[in-house]
């Protein structure tokens, strides 16, 4: 009835055993016997099927893992009933079908009946034993195989290392080829390209020795190893050596220039990824979706809107389908570019929305400060079935943060932990921002004493942003110590306090917080804000007086704010943390950089165009009322990115609701 394997090298109990034949068709039982008559009978319908004329004996690719009533195979039952003579090649054919489909299970079916056959010692079929299990995620598998094989050829060593590196095991990949080494066997250019990318996940120190290996044994002119030489250098940050070995190729493909590309990109170098995108078209080669997927991240990482407007024309010509990695590196892209529009549209036209699609549209509206619509969108998720992660749980606590959802946020980060889903400190973060911005500070310091981890810097540094906010001196300075006992390196949390101070008018203790960042070398990053006209990027910082049009810029800017003084405006002077009169307050208000810009943007760009500028620090209140009047006044949208969220001023109001 049952048929013992007793070569099988493991232990999992499907390798113990094997039953050829259902239960059905020994069973005795009148309903057993209809059932052992209607199996039988499907069984002589397959042996027509697999051995008739109509196939000429030939079995189709997806006959070929068909399941049995009991859940065996059926080509593996024929074999057994004798309908059908095993071969090395079928047993090749049904493994790299279930490689094809990622079928482990079905794939140790077939490995045991391989162990129990006359074909076990052949090398070419273990070998594809090994790359079937790599391949469907079980490089432990691989390894015992490889283990047990009494011969091994160079496919073999290959194999098993491919295994590991494929399944981000880089250490043991590396130790293989090692092993591999010692044991005389010389690698090909396929070994090399798998134990490059090993090291690129572990070091440039191994990267480089295997280098020096592909040198010596003549492979870097090979486009398969010099495209991994290329991505393990990209990896590795290496951009000159990566530039060095792909300009060094005779012959390149598509992988060699998406290997330096991506390498850009993972550097947030958007101009040197387009610029190479371009090239990679003038030479005639197609982009592909990878290429494009890792343009659009660079493009992201930098807020390049028109730079990304442009690949994205080139990606509609190309005709490739917008598939979900690359439809959700494209909705990221719009909405950290600042045109929240654009990435409903490409959200609203994805074929197929996986968690990461939703969790990208997720991202733009709390970005862009639409908590409703955050709230709204995640409801739509979870009716649709997807199921929420940690990712989309940080995306909806910060829009109720960034929106002042008080009691949603509360609820969502109860909900969180319902759905098992265990918290990490950046939802702690966002919850002790959440409590802050709302005013709850007492409440924020408790929520901080029961955390079920430890405080981190971050989070003391959530507290003391909100004291900062609402003046509150006493909780912001030891929110502060706390800050510089875990991180003393940090200037926003010394910033933050002599902030804080000053505020209140205590100019000797802010003194001190700064005089504090000098001894310890601690130092300010300078405020700069930027903006993109025709693909050009233009930085300004505050009184910056090294434009071209630096006379220009203070004209029109001097200009407009005489002009919104009308309108209402009064400079906010609290904003000015230096010791000085209220004239020179007014006067150090004026050129603030992000005003710069405004300006800079005003003098040359088309009326009525939307303008975008980007901040590397918090937009100061002063300024985010002046872009309020500004708005009404040239009846102009003004997108204004900062370090927290973005800002679209439209007819004298701001989307955050002065909320932020």
């Amino acid at each position: 009835m049952k048929r013992h394997i007793t070569n099988t090298p493991f232990s999992n109990p499907i390798f113990k055993r094997i039953i050829f034949f259902s239960p059905h068709f020994f069973s005795t039982s009148a309903n057993s016997a209809a059932a052992s008559s209607a199996a039988a009978s499907d069984i002589e319908e397959d042996i027509g099927a697999f051995t008739g004329s109509t196939f000429g004996g030939i079995i189709q690719d997806k006959d070929l893992l068909r399941k049995t009533p009991n859940g065996g195979l059926y080509v593996l039952d024929l074999i057994d009933k004798g309908a059908m003579d095993p071969n090395a090649t079928l047993y090749n054919q049904l493994l790299k079908r279930c490689t094809q489909m990622g079928r482990l299970k079905e794939g140790r079916l077939v490995h045991a009946h391989f162990l129990n056959s006359i074909y076990c010692k052949y090398i070419a079929v273990q070998n594809t034993i090994i790359n079937m299990y790599a391949k469907c995620g079980s490089p432990e598998e691989a390894r015992k195989v490889f283990d047990e094989m009494p011969e091994r050829d160079m496919v073999s060593w290959t194999a098993v290392i491919t295994g590991f590196s494929q399944n981000d095991r880089a250490q043991e990949a590396l130790g293989l080829f090692l092993e591999m080494s010692r044991n005389g066997f010389v690698p090909n250019e396929f070994t090399l390209g798998s134990v490059l990318k090993a090291a690129a996940a572990v070091g440039e120190i191994e990267g480089r020795q295997i280098h020096g290996i592909c040198l010596k044994n003549g492979h870097c002119d090979d486009v398969y190893v010099g495209s991994a030489l290329v991505d393990m250098y990209s990896r590795c940050g290496r951009m000159e050596e990566a530039k060095v070995v792909f300009d060094g190729l005779d012959s390149k493909n598509e992988v060699c220039w998406n290997a330096l590309i991506a390498g850009h990109a993972r550097k947030s170098e958007a101009e040197n990824a387009v610029r190479l995108f371009s090239e990679m078209k003038k030479a005639d080669f197609e982009a592909t979706h990878f290429t494009y997927s890792s343009v659009f991240a660079a493009c992201a990482s930098v807020g390049a809107l028109e730079q990304g407007k442009w690949i994205h024309g080139h990606l509609v010509k190309s005709g490739l389908k917008l598939i979900a990695f690359v439809g959700n590196t494209l909705l990221d892209m719009y909405g950290k570019a600042g045109s929240i529009e654009d990435a409903r549209r490409v959200f609203d036209r994805l074929v197929k929305r996986d968690v990461v699609s939703w969790n990208s549209m997720l991202t733009a509206c709390a970005q862009h400060g639409l908590g409703g619509e955050t709230v709204e969108r995640f409801e739509e998720m979870r009716g649709r079935g997807i199921q929420p992660n940690e990712v989309t749980f940080l995306c909806v606590l910060t829009a109720c943060s960034h929106s002042g959802l008080l009691d949603k946020g509360l609820y969502y980060f109860e909900l969180m932990k319902k759905l098992k889903l265990e918290p990490d400190i950046s939802h702690y973060v966002t919850v002790v921002d959440l409590l802050g911005r709302a005013g709850q500070l007492a409440r924020a310091e408790e929520f901080i004493k029961e955390m079920q981890i430890k405080p981190t810097a971050a989070i003391w540094k959530a507290l003391l942003g909100a004291c900062r906010m609402h003046k509150n001196m006493d909780l912001g300075a030891y929110a502060a110590e706390r800050v510089f006992e875990l991180d003393p390196y940090d200037s926003g949390p010394h910033i933050l306090l002599s902030n804080i101070y000053a505020s209140a008018g205590r100019w000797r203790d802010a003194a001190k917080v700064r005089k504090m960042m000098n001894d310890s070398g601690v130092r300010k990053e300078p405020a700069c804000s930027w903006l993109e006209i025709e693909n050009n990027v233009h930085m300004f910082v505050a009184n910056d007086d090294g434009h071209p049009q630096r006379n220009e810029i203070r004209r029109m800017w001097e200009n407009v704010a005489d002009k919104i003084r009308e309108l209402g405006y009064v400079p906010d002077t609290s904003h000015v943390l230096w010791f000085v009169d209220q004239q020179e307050r007014e006067v150090r208000l004026q050129y603030h950089s992000e005003k710069l810009a405004l300006a800079f943007a005003l003098l040359n760009t088309p009326h009525g165009s939307t303008i975008r500028i980007k901040k590397n620090i918090r937009v100061c209140g002063d300024c985010h009322t002046a872009f309020k009047f500004v708005s009404r006044l040239v009846g102009r949208e003004i997108i204004l990115r900062d370090t927290n969220r973005f800002h679209h001023f439209r007819g004298g109001s701001c989307s955050c609701g002065d909320y932020w």
